[in-house]
């Protein structure tokens, strides 16, 4: 079994490859190979699908329930506040600079050097099945979604994305809306009595009055935000119609569909649903899972934001080193200390987990 120290390093040096090699969305083909080089340093199979690099404990056995630990290995593209070179990975005061660093390269790499440690362990209580996917960035259509139905069926997951290694036990789904607000179209210098802006002047009021009555525990309440708003070409004439995006992210009190037929019926304008498949997602406070966390001093929370943790059915834990505050930031970082004990934390977790103690 490989000591926790040599995995660090090699996952450290691991991310400084990820980082000086572009991996955008839909274009992650040279850091999957950078992945597969790695697993190939430890003797370790694995398999390709598309840009998704994933694997099988040694001692796999169809009989025990399966654990995937999941993250993702493409990005968004650098922000224009960059200060620093996003693909040269710079070290400084203890941080790791560079685009993917913290979202969701530290977690990738830290569950990288989790699976391998467990790799060749006997009578754990559950297979060990990793994923190193693409396309969580953009949700697109061959990321690990597309892998679901290759894999075996999967019992429970831990996705990994920064949570400053606590315990995020559910997270927010989303759905996004096209609205339309239509009215008379006319010449701006005769009278019109169903002019579209105005008309959207009740659509917007409707929508930022919005509530949906039932409250999660965890997640709170749904977020309804109107977020875009295109309408008119010329200054002479009033538009047939006036275009909203309304943003919706759900709590686990309510499925996508759900939350779609409540707003279809009672929205003051038309609503179309671009996708509802990005339902939220969680796990009990009780899974053995969480309270292995539990008792390691992490505390659990509900999280705002989406991640591949939509497109499991399974009960799925989000866990990971770094600061979801400093992902798609400019300069974005991760402190190595965090890669240190987000290794670290995760391989106790499992010990616990797997080997039922």
């Amino acid at each position: 079994m490989k000591t926790k120290e040599l995995l660090t390093d090699k996952a450290v040096e691991l991310l400084k490859q990820l980082i000086g090699t572009p991996s955008f969305s839909s274009e992650e083909g040279p850091t999957a190979a950078l992945i597969a080089s790695w697993l190939n340093e430890f003797n370790i199979p694995f398999k390709q699908e598309n840009n998704n690099i994933y694997a099988f404990n040694k001692y796999y056995d169809e009989n025990k329930p399966n654990l995937l630990l999941n993250s993702h290995h493409d990005t968004v593209k650098p922000n224009a506040g960059y200060t620093l070179d996003p693909f040269e990975p710079i070290t400084s005061d203890g941080k790791l600079f560079g685009l993917g660093s913290n979202d969701a390269g530290g977690c990738l790499v830290s569950l990288l050097a989790t699976f391998v440690y467990f790799y060749e362990a006997k009578n754990l209580t559950h297979n060990l099945i990793i994923v190193a996917s693409a396309e969580e960035e953009s949700s697109g259509p061959n990321g690990l979604n597309s892998m679901l139905a290759i894999l075996p069926h999967i019992d429970v997951a831990i996705v990994g994305e920064p949570t400053l290694m606590q315990l995020a036990i559910a997270e927010k789904g989303l759905v996004i809306f096209d609205a339309e607000v239509t009215g008379t179209p006319s010449h701006a210098a005769h009278p019109n009595d169903n002019n579209s802006i105005y008309n959207t002047i009740e659509a917007l009021e409707w929508f930022k009055n919005y509530k949906f009555e039932k409250v999660s525990e965890v997640l709170g309440e749904v977020k309804l935000t109107v977020t875009q708003i295109n309408g008119g070409s010329q200054h002479n004439v009033v538009p047939a119609k006036v275009d909203l995006v309304i943003d919706v992210r759900v709590n686990d009190c309510y499925s996508n569909r759900e939350i779609a037929d409540l707003l279809m019926a009672s929205a003051p304008c038309d609503l179309k649903a671009r996708s509802l498949r990005l339902n939220s997602s969680s796990i009990d406070k009780d899974h053995p899972l969480v309270e292995s966390g539990i008792a390691l001093g992490r505390s659990t929370y509900g999280s705002p934001t989406l991640s591949d943790q939509a497109a499991l059915s399974c009960p799925s834990l989000k866990l990971g080193p770094g600061d979801s505050t400093r992902s798609h930031s400019a300069d974005e970082f991760i402190y190595l200390e965090e890669i240190s004990e987000g290794i670290s934390l995760y391989i106790e977790i499992l010990d616990r987990f797997l080997k039922g103690k």
